[in-house]
This record gives structure tokens, C-alpha cells and sequence, in this order.
């Protein structure tokens, strides 16, 4: 008897959780989504493919600048007065170029991957 109600309360536990834990990451994904929208409407943003340019020439965001993650350093010159939006194939290489533009002092935004971003028109 003791066992089942520690069990059931541990269940509890973990519902709450992990509904703090879903709640948490769409609020964040629901603000930057309603940031980057300001940014789009405001029209004062760098769109940046950081995949290869093989991925590149597959299909890109319309207007997108094809600077491949592993490139970007401290020559990377892009308008520091513009919002930098970053995507790739996954998301993962955006991440990184992400931190590496955020560490020569831009403002950057992750899109992530590039089959799911829906907000840009793509060009193939």
C-alpha cells in the first residue's frame, strides 16, 4: 500500500515536471519566434545559409548569404547595425556559427533547419 502511493506520487512528480519542462521550451521557442518576426517585419536583417555550397545550390532562403559555419572568423564582415539570422541543414551548425558571430559582436538569431523554416521564401 505504502509502495503504491509513492509510486503513484512519484508519477505525479515526473507529470509536473516534465510539463514545466515542455512549458518552458515553447514559451522560449514562441519569443524568439515573435522576435525574429519583428526583425522580418522591421526588415533589418542578414540572412545567412551556413551549410556548404553544395546545400547551398540545392536551395536556400530567398536573399540568403552562403557563408558556411566553419568559415566564419574574425574577416567575416557583415553589417553590424542588422539582425544576423543563421540556418543550416539541422540546426547544429547554425548553433555554432551562432556563438562564433555572437563573439565578433553580432546580434544573432538561430533559425535552425532549413525543411522547417516556413517564414522566408525559398529559392531552388
Amino acid at each position: 500500500m505504502m509502495i503504491n502511493q509513492s509510486v503513484n506520487n512519484m508519477k505525479k512528480l515526473i507529470a509536473i515536471l516534465f510539463s514545466i519542462i515542455l512549458l518552458t521550451g515553447c514559451g522560449q521557442k514562441m519569443e524568439q519566434k515573435n522576435e525574429v518576426q519583428k526583425i522580418k517585419d522591421e526588415n533589418n536583417y542578414i540572412l545567412v545559409d551556413v551549410r556548404t555550397k553544395e546545400e547551398y545550390d540545392e536551395g536556400h532562403l530567398k536573399d540568403a548569404l552562403n557563408i558556411p559555419y566553419d568559415t566564419i572568423d574574425e574577416n567575416t564582415n557583415l553589417d553590424k547595425t542588422k539582425t544576423i539570422l543563421v540556418y543550416c541543414r539541422s540546426g547544429k551548425r547554425a548553433t555554432t556559427a551562432k556563438q562564433t558571430l555572437e563573439n565578433l559582436g553580432y546580434t544573432v538569431y538561430n533559425l535552425g533547419g532549413y525543411e522547417q523554416i516556413k517564414d522566408f521564401e525559398k529559392v531552388k
